[in-house]
């Protein structure tokens, strides 16, 4: 049963969460400013070129992505006064379409009968402000392009086969696949079917994918870097810079905003969606899981409940109440329950060998088939939050295309919609065993000791504590193991716990002088140099030399 409940109290946290992506007030923008002038000698002398220095690009692209063109500006300064040589690479209202770009900022006719992006200007403009002060070269997007190679860009997103794009190639590289991405983030969906003018922006998302792989080639054949570093690592631009520059070995770093607050998760050659499913287990399989670090590893799992200790949270007030949860959704936890964790349809929907299937509504619809014939066994169906509470609301419900498929749901299956208060951790916590495609909310129910099946590409996967399908056959072979009747064993709920650990308090490095997402606290250049913050020397030491981005944080535990 689907029971859909008016949203009446996450108004503020949607506040909160787009607040940090309004403009910033301008004494972000001028940080450097005040800081460079204190020490004007010194960092003259820090950023004077040396031959033998590594040679760095901060490719931020897009100077309008805030937190992302702070903290990279932060990188620049740590870096340049650890004696490398840093450039910048900003577009200036080059690209016709970029991750940006949502459908929401300005009407598609609109998008589309403009030769730029609607707030094209203040991005440029935020992010020469923030870097100019600095003295470092920074790169213009125009200056790599050509004329005659931008009319051949535009000939060729004009006479693509619509059907074609997904698949087209440049050069060897994946344009394609980054363009589509591009466009569902757009208009967050998950496919663009039945999305108003999908093909004319498809297309242009594919012009600013090849631009972007030109304005990179381009630069790279001019200037030799070392190691090319830039936030996110897909979609457009991004994904295409990481494409380019892999295909040139040049090595890459990428990074992200975590959850945890004041941290931010960086990996090698690749964006984390990847390269968090391929880290050798040797990393962390063998953390010395003391009393201490199970215990503060539980503690933050179960401020998450709440997300007290987090930057982005989705429940102001959680529902934990089982007898409220049974009575707002209609499921018997006297009865056996398997739950099911979504993930929002749109996000980072790019192509993962390990998938299960085609993709994750495929896997909602294929699932609820299955359970239809299981009347032994009830259904929960958490659909993320996020679909309506995130930066980017979701414009393909989960639960709308269920309504499309199942008018009238069999009576063992049951759906917590995303405006629901229900909290996702105390109704997985009643089920014999969670579903999930992608969500990350897997590392933590399986440190719960809940036995957890994975069908597409989950972290968790190929760890050792989490029962993994690579086909639906073999998904459904599991399936019909339920219910199991019993939780993780010990050996398996003591790895899940410590790659939680890992996850959490390793991979997830501290910077305290962020304070907010889009708040720097640094007085000084001295703030930055070796030795005055483990975790940024940790993320220099990775970018400039290739080590791990690995926060050993059990030192730490007493």
């Amino acid at each position: 049963m689907v029971k859909n409940s008016t949203p009446n109290e996450f108004t503020r946290i949607v506040a909160l969460v787009k607040k940090w992506f309004r403009n910033t007030p301008k004494n972000n923008a001028s940080l450097w400013d005040s800081v460079i002038r204190e020490k004007t000698a010194s960092w003259s002398a820090s950023a004077d070129s040396r031959d033998l220095a590594p040679r760095v690009l901060i490719a931020t692209s897009m100077g309008g992505y805030q937190q992302g063109a702070l903290l990279e500006s932060v990188l620049a300064v740590a870096l340049t006064l650890r004696g490398a040589k840093v450039e910048i690479l900003l577009c200036d209202e080059f690209l016709p379409a970029c991750q940006l770009t949502k459908i929401g900022g300005n009407p598609v006719e609109q998008f589309l009968n403009s030769p730029k992006q609607a707030r094209c200007g203040k991005c440029f403009a935020y992010g020469k402000e923030l870097f100019s002060p600095l003295g470092l070269p920074v790169h213009r997007f125009s200056s790599f392009v050509t004329y005659e190679q931008s009319l051949e860009v535009k000939k060729i997103a004009a006479e693509i086969s619509i059907d074609d794009i997904d698949n087209y190639q440049w050069n060897g590289l994946a344009i394609g696949e980054h363009a589509k991405a591009g466009a569902l983030r757009y208009y967050a969906s998950g496919n663009l079917s039945s999305e108003p003018h999908a093909g004319p922006v498809l297309r242009r998302y594919l012009e600013s994918a090849l631009l972007t792989a030109m304005v990179t080639s381009n630069l790279l054949e001019k200037k030799t870097y070392d190691v090319v570093c830039f936030n996110h690592g897909i979609y457009v631009p991004q994904g295409i810079i990481g494409e380019v520059c892999r295909q040139k070995n040049v090595a890459v770093v990428n990074w992200n905003p975590s959850y945890r607050k004041s941290t931010f998760i960086f990996s090698h050659g690749d964006s984390y969606h990847h390269t968090m499913i391929t880290e050798p287990v040797e990393v962390w399989e063998n953390i010395n899981l003391t009393e201490s670090v199970e215990k503060k590893t539980m503690d933050y799992l179960k401020s998450r409940w709440h997300g007290t200790e987090d930057w982005i949270w989705f429940h102001e007030r959680p529902e934990s109440s089982l007898n409220k949860i049974a009575s707002e959704i209609g499921v018997d936890f006297s009865r056996p329950v398997i739950g099911l964790l979504t993930n929002v349809m749109w996000d980072a929907q790019l192509h993962y060998r390990s998938n299960a299937f085609k993709d994750m509504l495929d896997w909602v619809v294929q699932t609820i088939n299955y359970f239809a014939d299981r009347p032994d066994l009830q259904l929960l169906i958490r659909v993320h939050p996020a679909e309506i509470r995130g930066v980017v609301p979701s414009r393909q419900p989960i639960v709308r295309e269920i309504q499309k498929l199942f008018p009238q749901l069999p009576s063992n299956i049951f759906v917590i919609p995303p405006e629901s208060q229900v909290s996702t951790y105390a109704a997985m916590q009643e089920c014999d065993s969670v579903l999930i495609y992608n969500t990350k909310t897997g590392i933590e129910i399986s440190s719960l000791g809940i036995p957890v099946i994975v069908a597409g590409e989950a972290w968790i996967r190929n760890k050792g504590f989490s029962l993994d399908a690579t086909s639906p056959a073999e998904y459904f072979q599991i399936l019909d193991r339920l219910p199991l009747k019993k939780r993780m064993d010990e050996v398996a709920l003591e790895r899940a716990r410590k790659y939680a650990y890992h996850f959490f308090f390793r991979r997830m490095i501290q910077l305290s002088f962020f304070e907010e997402q889009l708040k720097v606290s640094i007085q000084s250049m001295e703030e930055l140099l070796p030795g005055r913050s483990k975790g940024l020397d940790i993320i220099c030491e990775g970018i400039l030399n290739g080590a791990p981005f690995i926060y050993p944080d059990e030192l730490d535990v007493q």
